[in-house]
C-alpha cells in the first residue's frame, strides 16, 4: 500500500455516513487536521439523519448528504456531486461496503481506510491505503484519531470536536431563555431499541432523585419518545420535571446538553455530544460494549449490566426481553449520577 501523507492545502474528502454517536466522534478528525494545517480543505459525505450536526462544525467547508432513500437515483447523485469536486485524499470512516464503494467513487488518487481486520463486506478493496489494525478493544474516538496519525500528523493533546461554541445560552428562544439551571440531562433512549433502558428505570430514578445542587431534570429525546416522556413528567419526583423530548432541534439539543451539570441515558448520540462537551455522561451499558462506546472523559461513569450475555452487540435482543437494560437498577444509576455531580 502507498503511504498517504497531507500536503499543505490539501482537498480532504472524509466519508462518515452513519448514526449521530459516530459521526459526532469522527468531528475530532476535522480540528486535528485544521491543527496540523489550517489551510486544508475539508468535505463530509453524510446521510441525512447526522447531517445537522455536521453543519453545526465552523472548520467544515463543504458538505455532501447522500439521500439513502433514493435507492440507485440517490447514488448517481452522490457520484455527479463527487466528479463535480477534486480530492487529494479520501477518508473512509465507515468501513462498511457502502462508504468503499463512495471512497472510489470520489476518485481521489489516495483513499485510506481501516485496516482489512477492521472491516465488513469488502470496504478494504476499494481503497488504497489502510490505518493499523486496532480491532474493537480501543474506544471509537481513538480510533478515529488513527486516520491523523496514519497521514502522519500530530494528534492534538485536547481532542475537540468543534461543538463547543453552542451553548445554552446561545441557542435563544425557549430554551435558552427560560430553562432554570441546574439541571440534569435524562436522555430517553437511542437508535437502537436492544439498548434503550425501559420506562421503569427512568420512572424509578425520578422517584428517587435528590441530589444537592441539582434543581431539575430535563427530559431529552427525539419524536419516537414522546409517548414515554409524557409518563415521565407526571412522576411524583423530589427534582421539577422539564419535558423537551421532541420539542427542541438539533442546534437545540447541544446547547441543552452543554448546558446540564450531567447527563444520564443509555449509549446514544446525544451521549456522545455530552462527551465532545465536556458533559459528564452516566452510560447505561447492556448490548454495547463500554470499553469501545464510552463517552470521552466519562468513562469511570459507565454502568454496564451484570448479565453474562452483555456484551452481545446484537441489534434485536435473542430472546431475553432486553434482560440486560431492565436489570439496571435506578439506585445504582443514582449512585453514579452522584459521583458525576460531586466527583470529590
Amino acid at each position: 500500500m502507498n503511504e498517504v501523507t497531507l500536503a499543505s492545502g490539501s482537498r480532504v474528502l472524509i466519508i462518515l455516513l452513519g448514526a449521530l454517536g459516530d459521526v459526532v466522534r469522527g468531528l475530532a478528525v476535522v480540528n486535528a487536521l485544521r491543527d496540523n494545517d489550517p489551510s486544508c480543505h475539508i468535505t463530509w459525505l453524510v446521510e441525512p439523519a447526522s447531517s445537522g450536526v455536521v453543519a453545526l462544525h465552523p472548520a467544515i467547508d463543504d458538505v455532501i448528504v447522500f439521500q439513502r432513500k433514493e435507492g440507485m437515483r440517490g447514488v448517481l447523485a452522490l457520484r455527479k456531486a463527487l466528479r463535480a469536486r477534486t480530492f487529494d485524499v479520501t477518508l473512509d470512516m465507515q468501513r462498511h461496503l457502502k462508504s468503499g464503494l463512495f471512497s472510489w467513487l470520489s476518485a481521489s488518487p489516495r483513499r485510506l481506510g481501516f485496516h482489512p481486520q477492521d472491516t465488513k463486506e469488502g470496504n478494504w478493496i476499494f481503497n488504497t491505503s489502510y490505518i493499523e489494525a486496532r480491532g474493537d478493544g480501543s474506544s471509537k474516538i481513538d480510533h478515529y484519531l488513527s486516520f491523523v496519525s496514519a497521514l502522519g500528523l500530530r494528534i492534538p493533546n485536547k481532542v475537540d470536536t468543534g461543538l463547543s461554541h453552542i451553548t445554552l445560552g446561545s441557542i435563544g428562544g425557549e430554551w435558552g431563555q427560560t430553562l432554570q439551571r441546574p439541571y440534569l440531562g435524562l436522555i430517553l433512549g437511542s437508535s437502537r431499541y436492544s439498548k434503550d433502558w425501559p420506562v421503569e428505570g427512568y420512572r424509578g430514578l425520578l422517584e428517587r432523585f435528590s441530589v444537592p445542587g441539582i434543581e431539575s431534570v430535563v427530559l431529552l429525546g427525539d419524536r419516537s419518545k414522546v409517548e414515554m416522556a409524557r409518563q415521565l413528567e407526571v412522576v411524583a419526583s423530589p427534582a421539577r420535571i422539564v419535558n423537551a423530548v421532541g420539542k427542541t432541534t438539533l442546534r437545540e439539543l447541544v446547547g441543552i446538553v452543554h448546558g446540564a451539570r450531567a447527563c444520564v441515558g443509555p449509549d446514544s448520540g446525544p451521549g456522545h455530544i455530552a462527551g465532545a462537551l465536556g458533559v459528564p455522561h452516566v452510560t447505561l451499558f447492556g448490548p454495547t460494549p463500554a470499553g469501545r462506546n464510552a463517552p470521552r472523559g466519562s468513562e469511570s461513569l459507565s454502568v454496564v449490566s451484570s448479565i453474562g450475555c452483555s456484551p452481545c452487540r446484537r441489534r434485536v435482543c435473542p430472546g431475553l426481553d432486553k434482560l440486560c437494560m431492565r436489570l439496571i437498577s435506578p439506585e445504582v444509576v443514582l449512585d453514579h449520577v452522584r459521583v458525576a455531580i460531586h466527583p470529590n
